[in-house]
């Protein structure tokens, strides 16, 4: 047996599963196959009664009559430890958890033992949790990791005369109509209540093959936590769950979730507010990010449904005010919005700040504004300003104001009405004339030195932009040391992209890199075999300086995390941008 990963999104991955010489696409469903019970025509993986050498049931694949005997079969006790991942033939490949169903039954027990499972086999291992795989649950067990699922819930569930739904689970007596047209109900001409065993068991069995391929098109396009907070909202089990991974289990998250995504982050529910890259993104504006140090003005503004924000028609407003006020760039701009908290100006062009979506009711739930509080709070104690302008709706100053000290408010009933945006103005140029002017070239060298500590840190922040000047047009900048370019800003990406000489000048300050074998060629990307060490801190999507004996080879986007980069023994770890000839 083989796995190899193609896609990850957070703790879920596609990968494809080799068992002699058929490959399986996972995560996948086991379909039981008896003289009972025969799986469907399109199932890729069975699950049979038939016996090997007198032993117990084994799992076969389809038209192949050898089993898989590289599997263990673990907790028979769900207190004890693992301490091995050796099967009776060797290095396991396939993790069974025995006795899934009575632990699922545990929310905070299972959360627990997957997470936990997960850390100790490592990210070339498969897990199968028998019996629990519904479609309404698919999305968030395959979110926690979970590779491989069976029908046995279909078939318990017909036999209790109950359909599968992604938005839960009825009884044929209680639907009016057939809410579906599978191949199956299709097919129906009558109430759903005359529907036969065998009916409702071949329609569950399609609805967990479409919500399959749901999941594995989510985790391919990087949205699949999306589906996981929509599904999670038919069982008080599944929310315990998810809640308990965000609150519990955060580290576990955070280090499989990448550090930008083209797909936009949907935050329409409570759980959207702890989203591991959320969380990160406000834990780096505290503890790494500092304002640009020239300013001496915040303004706080109110967010946009256009992202990024500056290409919105009210922040043009907005910008319009600023750039008129006589000393512009000594004002700092920062977005209060949820689920973020806070977004200083020079942040918005990176994950998940250009790229996420709220409803706009002009409400705010009491998490909402606990977590405002929490990060303006926290915020104020690492960045100090002079004055402090407060250009809100009231909705939000309210929950605000006794924690920004002395400040001037100057909205009136909306942030874009003539009268808000006049009275910002006359504010802002009575505030500015009292501080030094800022010249634009300083300020804009200061902001790109903020983006880049954000991305990696104030010691490679301070590093690559010493001496340095930027030029360009926002959002593309280029980070210049006399005429020899070190990086530049990607919109695309909304990440600092080096080159072979930023690479040079940051490598000594041994953060962000990858060691390769002295032995491996590199010719193009950087392949897992050939990582020899890298720091635990790389993250999906960072961008990584890769070192020969300490010496320069490449720049590149990492394609797996630090960790997984020195434990994997294949797949692509860095995907090289620039390297040097050697």
């Amino acid at each position: 047996m083989k796995f190899n990963i193609k896609k990850r999104n957070g703790p879920a991955q596609i990968g494809e599963f080799t068992f002699n010489d058929k490959k399986i696409i996972t995560p996948n469903i086991l379909f039981v196959d008896t003289s009972r019970f025969k799986a469907p025509d399109f199932a890729d993986f069975l699950l049979t009664n038939n016996k090997t050498n007198g032993q117990n049931p084994v799992i076969n694949v389809k038209d192949d009559d050898s089993c898989i005997s590289k599997c263990i079969v673990y907790p028979d006790d769900i207190s004890q430890k693992l301490y091995s991942s050796e099967s009776k033939d060797g290095p396991a490949d396939m993790f069974i958890v025995a006795n899934a169903h009575q632990l699922f039954q545990q929310p905070k027990k299972f959360t627990d033992f997957i997470t936990d499972l997960g850390e100790e086999i490592g990210y070339d291992k498969t897990i199968y949790t028998p019996t629990i795989g519904t479609p309404s649950s698919l999305a968030l067990l395959t979110y926690m990791g979970i590779d491989f699922f069976d029908s046995t819930s279909a078939i318990t569930a017909a036999r209790n005369n109950t359909l599968f739904f992604t938005y839960g689970n009825y009884k044929k007596d209680e639907l009016i109509e057939i809410p579906c047209s599978c191949p199956v109900c299709s097919k129906i001409d009558g109430k759903a209540s005359e529907m036969s065993f065998q009916d409702i068991l071949n329609h569950n069995y399609y609805a967990l093959l479409t919500e399959m391929r749901h999941v594995r098109n989510a985790i391919m396009l990087g949205s699949l936590r999306n589906i996981v907070e929509a599904r999670i909202k038919t069982s008080p089990n599944l929310c315990t769950v998810l809640r308990t991974l965000d609150n519990y289990h955060y580290d576990f998250l955070e280090t499989r979730t990448p550090i930008t995504s083209k797909q936009k982050l949907i935050a329409t529910t409570k759980e959207s507010l702890v989203r591991p890259e959320i969380k990160r993104f406000q834990q780096r504006v505290i503890n790494r990010y500092r304002k640009p140090s020239s300013t001496s003005v915040l303004l706080l503004l109110p967010c946009s449904a256009k992202k990024p924000y500056s290409f919105s028609k009210s922040h043009h407003f907005f910008r319009e005010r600023i750039m008129s006020s006589g000393n512009p760039f000594v004002v700092h701009e920062v977005i209060v919005t949820s689920p973020l908290g806070l977004v200083p100006r020079e942040l918005e062009l990176i994950y998940p700040a250009y790229a996420y979506d709220i409803p706009v009711t002009g409400i705010w739930d009491e998490d909402e504004k606990k977590m405002i509080r929490n990060m303006l709070s926290e915020y104020l104690k690492q960045n100090k300003y002079d004055k402090i302008i407060v250009h809100l709706p009231s909705e939000i100053t309210d929950f605000v104001n006794d924690i920004l000290g002395e400040n001037i408010v100057t909205c009136v009933n909306h942030p874009t009405s003539n009268e808000s945006l006049e009275h910002l103005s006359g504010v802002l140029k009575e505030t500015v004339k009292d501080f030094d002017r800022i010249k634009p070239a300083l300020r804009q060298e200061e902001d790109v030195k903020c983006f880049a500590t954000y991305q990696f840190g104030r010691k490679i922040a301070n590093k690559l932009l010493k001496g340095c000047n930027v030029r360009g047009r926002y959002p593309s900048l280029k980070i210049l040391d006399k005429q020899k370019q070190l990086g530049m800003i990607i919109k695309d990406r909304g990440l600092i992209s080096l080159t072979l000489d930023g690479g040079i000048r940051v490598i000594e300050l041994d953060e962000y890199w990858v060691e390769i074998f002295d032995d491996f060629a590199l010719k193009g990307s950087v392949f897992a075999p050939g990582v020899k060490d890298a720091d635990i801190n790389i993250r999906v999507g960072d961008e990584v300086i890769v070192k020969r004996n300490n010496n320069l080879c490449a720049v590149g986007v990492a394609m797996m995390n630090g960790d997984e980069m020195k434990s994997l023994s294949f797949g692509e770890a860095v995907k090289v941008r620039h390297k040097k000839n050697e």
